[in-house]
């Protein structure tokens, strides 16, 4: 047997067997990030409220590991925008929406939120998914708090779905890989 058929088995029993380490880690991800979801609430209307009484004792979201909502875009995975989005704020939200770290999720809250309600005018943002992606949308107007819960468990379905990478080691250790850069460009 050549040394390069030999070197070709190896590496495929090692991308095997990564192969398997990934799905597996992938799993233990889904399960923990789904479970330990940081909100930030992006309330501008009436739907502000339902928001709060989900939060509370009676409905406990807590229960469903999105109990502290964040008040920086950069702490929170889960961005929900409650109520209605004019023209003028859609730069800010679409600003708070880049600002978040990887990964992230953006639940639209109720009618308004999902394709503007019924203000069908010129400054009304016609649905927020026309400047930054939604995976869940949640009908309304304004919601039930059972609807805000069920949304929720739909949102916990798709992050548990998800593939959840692990990172290379040059990706895992920036400075290492800026190494490797300078050394490859002094060649």
């Amino acid at each position: 047997m050549a040394d390069a058929d030999l070197a070709n088995i190896v590496t495929t029993r090692r991308d095997e067997s990564m192969g398997w380490l990934q799905s597996i880690v992938s799993k233990g991800l889904g399960w923990a990030r789904k479970y330990s979801l940081f909100t930030y609430p992006y309330a501008t209307a009436c739907c502000g409220m339902e928001y709060m009484s989900v939060a509370a004792s009676r409905h406990d979201i807590s229960r469903f590991g999105a109990e502290f909502p964040r008040f920086s875009p950069r702490q929170a995975d889960l961005l929900m925008v409650v109520g209605t989005i004019n023209l003028k704020q859609a730069p800010i939200l679409k600003r708070v929406y880049e600002q978040m770290a990887e990964p992230k999720w953006v639940v639209a809250f109720g009618v308004c939120a999902s394709s503007g309600g019924f203000y069908d005018n010129y400054a009304v943002l016609q649905g927020i998914d026309r400047i930054i992606p939604v995976d869940v949308y949640i009908p309304g107007c304004p919601p039930r708090p059972e609807q805000v819960l069920d949304g929720l468990m739909l949102l916990q379905d798709k992050i548990g779905n998800q593939v959840h990478r692990i990172a290379d080691r040059e990706e895992a250790n920036p400075t290492a890989a800026r190494h490797n850069l300078l050394l490859s460009m002094n060649k």
